[in-house]
């Protein structure tokens, strides 16, 4: 083919893909049709001529990544998965079904694997869920970290298993919200050479220009970063988009940024570089004339000219195939050579776990003055982390407050030169660290990210993401109440518990002793399509003495009967008090009391409303008798959702208002988390109980 034919088809191609989304969003009369007509020319470009992805098999572990951040402009992918002919995927690590001309005649419409947002399982090629700005980009640095640790704990001379690339195309928007600071700053700080990301700088949001509100030198503060940054001032320029392109590809000390100028709905007649290309369809006409500027047919909608998608076959889908093939190979001669770390490569891939993982998991004995939670925490993550050697991660700078360092020899701490480390330094970076963790899970790692409950608030759309993907990202959240102590209101936390048992997906556990810690462990640890929040106390509690109190197996079923002062001959309890974390002590010395008294008193152990309402009725029925009215909730946070459990005449023991800046004891005496309180609650319940009698 000759360099003219070879450029028309090139051509052809780019303004098919733009041609394919205007079509989707005009028929949906929703969507971004402007970033598609503008940046489809770097699309096609990264695709074609360097991506190096097997449209076969979506899931190959050194797939080069693609990333759009910029997910409004959702209809761009679909059309690259269509025509580059992405095949569906069903592994434990991605799965979705293929973009077929259904799905993108039927974008963001109920059913399609065209969703108006990326979504990570839904279409396969999607890596990772986005919309919310800068989710992605973020997403990518973890993504770009999971490469740098795989590539230097695994590869081998000669065999050079993990070297693959990651590419993320952002947006305006991208670049103006903090999570893209926090990430790109953490990337230049580890000089994460594997990453590039591609900055659509068109100029235009949905309220107008974006000089109305940034108007920084977005390259100069990259370059503060630490990053090497490229620019491409016509988008259209393929020749300059290759030689960008390439300049990544052979920059090995630090990570890219290539800014490319262009016009958002390029080559409509009255919307090219206004507001409403962006977030609203172009309309029939505008379509009509859009499509004879590209010199398609305005009468026929969903074109794909002849010639267009074997192209895509010659070079993207040749190249994946022949690179994956080379790969599978050299897999083969790495496994005669090194079976025990081809065997853990494996089971990266799976999400399995290694053979005897639990089965070093310490034991707690009975103590009256105990540990804290977060220090029980500390050992058992350290007993795993010696088994697995991809459970890998760190804090938002306060490893030594929430014990997650790991301590063993060989762990070290991930830098630009230790990629091997297993300890993260994410700095104050709570938003970047979960998209981050993000990132390295959907590589296949076990990651953990770590803070205080508290500052959860700071990194909420992450977490919701990983939610919403279903991965299996370990979080643990520290001091977990107003009995944290002196650092005051500001740092204790009210509303959290609450909205992440609100949150789908979410398994949240809250362990009341060290034993019930090292069962939370054993449950996150086989969760492979859920995140998990451990929440943890900074005071010690007590280590209950099991040979007294039931088994702390039972966290693995969320709620379960710690104590009880009957039997099933003595009929249901009087009262039930029900606890999570700390205040399940309290309720213990309560029952005590009342057992002494003669009181018919059952002690429920409730750490995981996710995990109790997965169990049968008649599971929920044995702990929680419907028939017993009189019960008591005791927890140090919002009250919001115990009324499930103590029902509309229960006591609910809890937070209603922010904490107080005093000794952890102090703040718990103030709000009423004492025995005395709770013994209250529960003779009112047995009143109440006893009048309801003698009236019925």
């Amino acid at each position: 083919m000759s360099d003219e034919a070879q450029d028309k088809l090139d051509q052809l191609c780019i303004d098919t893909l733009r041609m394919l989304a205007v079509d989707a969003v005009q028929q949906a009369n929703s969507g971004h049709p402007g970033t598609p007509l503008g940046a489809a020319p770097v699309a096609y470009c990264l695709w074609q001529r360097f991506l190096r992805f097997d449209p076969r098999d979506a899931a190959w572990a050194n797939r080069d990544r693609f990333v759009l951040s910029a997910g409004h402009a959702s209809a761009l992918l679909y059309g690259l998965l269509f025509l580059g002919g992405v095949k569906g995927a069903h592994s434990p690590l991605t799965s979705g079904g293929p973009v077929t001309m259904a799905a993108l005649q039927g974008f963001r419409q109920a059913d399609s694997v065209a969703s108006g947002h990326p979504e990570h399982g839904l279409a396969s090629g999607v890596e990772t869920t986005t919309g919310p700005l800068g989710q992605g980009a973020a997403t990518s640095v973890g993504m770009a970290i999971a490469q740098a640790w795989l590539g230097v704990t695994y590869n081998r001379p000669g065999f050079p298993l993990f070297d693959h690339k990651v590419y993320a195309l952002v947006s305006d928007g991208d670049m103006m919200e903090g999570i893209s600071a926090e990430a790109a700053s953490l990337a230049g700080t580890l000089k994460l050479s594997h990453l590039c990301w591609i900055y659509d700088s068109n100029h235009i949001s949905i309220e107008g220009p974006t000089s109305l509100a940034f108007v920084e030198d977005v390259g100069a503060r990259f370059e503060s970063y630490g990053w090497q940054v490229l620019r491409v001032p016509d988008a259209n320029d393929l020749d300059l988009l290759t030689h960008a392109l390439q300049t990544f590809v052979h920059t090995q000390d630090r990570p890219t940024l290539i800014i490319q100028q262009s016009h958002i709905g390029y080559g409509s007649p009255h919307r090219q570089d206004t507001k409403e290309a962006h977030g609203e369809a172009l309309g029939a006409e505008e379509v009509r004339l859009t499509k004879q500027f590209y010199g398609f047919d305005p009468d026929v909608q969903f074109a794909v000219p002849e010639g267009v998608q074997a192209h895509f076959a010659g070079q993207f889908g040749v190249r994946g195939s022949t690179a994956h093939g080379a790969w599978k190979t050299l897999f083969a001669g790495y496994r005669a050579q090194y079976p025990e770390l081809a065997t853990q490569i494996e089971r990266i891939q799976r999400r399995e776990l290694p053979a005897g993982w639990d089965a070093e998991l310490p034991r707690f004995e009975a103590d009256a003055k105990g540990l804290a939670t977060r220090d029980a925490s500390a050992k058992v993550l350290n007993t795993l982390a010696a088994k697995m050697p991809w459970l890998l991660g760190g804090a938002a700078d306060l490893a030594p407050s929430t014990k997650t360092n790991l301590g063993f020899d060989g762990a070290g701490d991930f830098s630009a030169d230790h990629p091997n480390g297993r300890n993260f330094h994410f700095g104050i970076r709570e938003h970047a660290m979960c998209a981050a963790a993000s990132g390295m899970t959907l590589a296949g790692l076990r990651a953990f990210a770590a803070g205080f409950l508290i500052f959860t608030d700071y990194a909420r759309g992450s977490i919701r993401l990983a939610a919403m993907m279903g991965l299996p990202v370990i979080y643990v959240w520290t001091h977990d109440s107003i009995a944290m102590g002196e650092d005051g209101p500001t740092h204790q936390p009210i509303e959290q518990l609450a909205s992440f048992r609100a949150m789908p997906g979410m398994v949240l556990i809250r362990p009341a002793d060290a034993n019930e810690v090292v069962e939370a462990w054993r449950v996150v640890m086989r969760l492979r399509c859920k995140p998990a929040s451990l929440v943890l106390s900074r005071q010690a509690l007590p280590t209950l003495d099991r040979s007294q109190y039931a088994s702390a197996a039972g966290v693995a079923r969320g709620a379960y009967v710690l104590a009880d002062a009957g039997d099933a001959a003595d009929g249901p309890p009087d009262v039930i008090l029900l606890g999570s974390g700390s205040e399940v002590a309290l309720c213990i010395e309560a029952y005590e009391q009342l057992k002494a008294e003669g009181v018919k008193v059952r002690v429920v152990s409730m750490p995981s409303w996710d995990l109790f309402e997965e169990q049968d009725a008649a599971y929920r029925e044995s702990v929680l008798p419907e028939a017993v009215h009189a019960r008591v909730s005791v927890e140090a946070a919002s009250g919001l959702g115990w009324e499930r459990y103590v029902g509309r005449h229960g006591a609910i023991v809890a937070m209603h208002g922010f904490g107080l800046s005093a000794p952890g004891k102090v703040a718990q005496k103030r709000f009423g988390f004492d025995v005395s309180h709770v013994l209250a609650a529960a003779r009112q319940q047995l009143s109440l109980r006893a009048a309801s009698t003698v009236e019925g």
